[in-house]
């Protein structure tokens, strides 16, 4: 007879931090940075990512003093997990809170950290560290916006002055 695991047993406000944290798959796209349209705050992708963010490994290479170094990294709650409009369709949290299951590459179900790799889901390999970019705008990539909660297609010619992680 076989327990269920922790994520189908518990909401997001019932978990432990060490569940809390197992939950993110390392994709690495919420910290890449969003840019909004001031008109109709449309958020678009992009393939730019945090200074702080390991390309490789798709982790945060200063996880613990994350919100110091960047002040507008947002801080994923269960309050918010389903709320974001930017996170992927495909991160756990928001996942859980919409009351969906993990994907078949999420470490904890295949058992495996390079699944979300191999999956194509990740960032490795398909971002560039923001220490190398200059204009934002010429880095919006649809791959990522095509996993947007509302569908909705990305605006061209739009201004997109502000930008968010």
């Amino acid at each position: 007879m076989s327990e269920e695991p922790f994520w189908k047993t518990k909401r997001l406000d019932e978990m432990d931090d060490r569940e809390w944290e197992s939950l993110c798959d390392g994709c690495g796209q919420c910290c890449l940075y969003k840019l909004e349209d001031i008109d109709n705050d449309e958020i678009a992708l992009t393939n730019v990512a945090c200074r702080y963010l390991d390309l490789g490994a798709c982790r945060c290479t200063d996880y613990a003093n994350r919100s110091t170094n960047v002040p507008d990294c947002v801080q994923l709650t269960p309050d918010n997990a389903g709320e974001l409009n930017w996170m992927p369709q495909s991160c756990a949290y928001r996942m859980l809170a919409e009351g969906r299951s993990l994907q078949w590459w999420h470490p904890l179900v295949s058992g495996d950290p390079n699944t979300v790799h191999e999956a194509g889901i990740s960032v490795r390999g398909k971002a560039v560290s923001e220490t190398r970019v200059g204009d934002l705008e010429d880095h919006i990539v649809e791959w990522l916006n095509d996993q947007k909660r509302s569908g909705a297609p990305l605006l061209k010619g739009s201004r997109w002055p502000r930008s968010k992680r």
